[in-house]
């Protein structure tokens, strides 16, 4: 299984960027999806989450400029962020708990970082 994140850059405050991470492999189900970030010095944070039915996630400090959404169909998942703001500089990774083809439990599974920088 794997996780292929993309969409990150360099923006200005109050840019947008969409980020979208699909993952592939022998995968039965995909119960959620989520993107977390991990700032210098800082500890990975959950950004959102979504679960396969569409019940979302958010943290307190990008809700209402972010939105988190996923096609189930193509296994990905999408970030929209809006409104950027300095402090959402970090490396953004999806995260999906998924039941792999031939398993009986859920596993969790990594994308690679994509770099967010948002700098004037």
């Amino acid at each position: 299984v794997q996780l292929q994140a993309s969409g990150g850059g360099l923006v200005q405050p109050g840019e947008s960027l969409r980020l979208s991470c699909a993952a592939s492999g022998s995968i039965f189900s995909i119960n959620i999806m989520g993107w977390y970030r991990q700032a210098p010095g800082k500890q990975r944070e959950l950004v959102a989450a979504i679960t396969s039915g569409g019940s979302t996630n958010y943290a307190d400090s990008v809700k209402g400029r972010f939105t988190i959404s996923r096609d189930n169909a193509k296994n990905t998942v999408y970030l929209q962020m809006n409104s950027l703001k300095p402090e959402d500089t970090a490396v953004y990774f999806c995260n999906a708990v998924l039941k792999r083809l031939g398993y009986k439990s859920d596993s969790d599974y990594w994308g690679q970082g994509t770099l967010v920088t948002v700098s004037s």
